[in-house]
């Protein structure tokens, strides 16, 4: 009886590491499925308006009981809204009108090196040799990508506006992280997470309506687009949060966040599969040596922290 209970534990434990990624990678699937049918501000503020109304029921009493310590950090708080929620959201939309979810996904893997490198020049944290290194090597495998392993496009700098879009995305991202950890564990997070919604869709709603009364952007609803929205709701921003969550308390918060490099690979196969997308030669190249340049890199700093405690 016994063994089967460490059995189903284990069995949970790893639905708890796999599901949130192959979630997440979805958000990306279905924003390029959808790009020519709703605008980039409608698909946020439509996928967002859809998880508060899912969340609130869980968060209420947290939002009740941390009020006071969002009024106490309100610039952290809607920095994290703006960066990590509003920002990334519209920008990961926008890019996906002008590039593959592929390259979408395989740059997700690039947040980490953001964080390095924005840690050690805004918050001057030291950088060692093994870290540097590594961060060469992710920006390396980055370049690789978006400029599809074209060495003359490299020394001309010649961007698309998706990948560009999408670096902007990731960078934001990467500053939501940052700031993230300046705000104390004491304030729930599925409770400042509906804080972070909800400026996001104050920020989104004058857009909203500015596109819809003045025609600036076309939106075709069907009964497959609001499916695929009430998706993104629940699935990317509801459910991967709190199975993530169930993920960190299981085995740890550093374990548990080596699932988010399964992303790009999640994505990759669904991309394959219902969008029909090629991979090429600079794909595989650019996300390897991205991961092991991230994996130098948190080696390094896993060890470092070691040494601390």
């Amino acid at each position: 009886m016994s063994h089967l209970t460490i059995t189903k534990d284990k069995l949970m434990i790893c639905l708890f590491f796999i599901i949130p990624p192959l979630l997440w990678s979805s958000n990306f699937i279905v924003g390029r499925a959808i790009r020519n049918d709703l605008s980039p501000v409608m698909i946020t503020f439509s996928r967002w308006l859809i998880a508060l109304m899912v969340i609130l029921p869980f968060a209420h009493k947290y939002l009740k009981r941390d009020f006071h310590q969002y009024l106490q950090y309100p610039i952290r708080v809607i920095a994290t809204a703006v960066t990590g929620v509003l920002s990334f959201s519209i920008l990961v939309y926008s890019g996906l009108h002008h590039t593959s979810s592929t390259n979408a996904l395989l740059l997700n893997s690039c947040v980490p090196v953001f964080i390095l490198l924005f840690s050690a020049v805004v918050y001057k944290q030291p950088l060692n040799a093994r870290q540097f290194f590594g961060l060469c090597l992710s920006f390396i495998g980055v370049l690789s990508i978006i400029f599809k392993g074209d060495l003359k496009g490299l020394l001309s700098l010649q961007l698309s506006q998706g990948d560009l879009l999408l670096l902007m995305a990731m960078i934001s991202f990467a500053f939501y992280t940052l700031w993230l950890k300046r705000i104390p564990y004491t304030v729930n997070r599925l409770g400042l997470l509906s804080i972070q919604i909800v400026i996001t869709l104050l920020g989104t709603l004058p857009f909203v309506l500015w596109e819809s009364y003045s025609g600036g952007s076309q939106q075709h609803w069907s009964n497959d687009i609001y499916l695929a929205v009430l998706f993104l709701g629940i699935g990317p921003s509801f459910i991967s949060y709190l199975l993530f969550s169930r993920c960190v308390e299981a085995i740890g918060a550093e374990r548990a966040g080596f699932s988010i490099h399964l992303i790009p690979i999640f994505g990759v196969i669904l991309s394959l599969l219902f969008l029909v997308e090629s991979i090429h030669w600079f794909h595989m190249v650019g996300s390897a040596t991205i991961l092991f340049g991230v994996g130098l890199s948190s080696m390094q700093s896993e060890r470092n922290s070691r040494s601390c405690q």
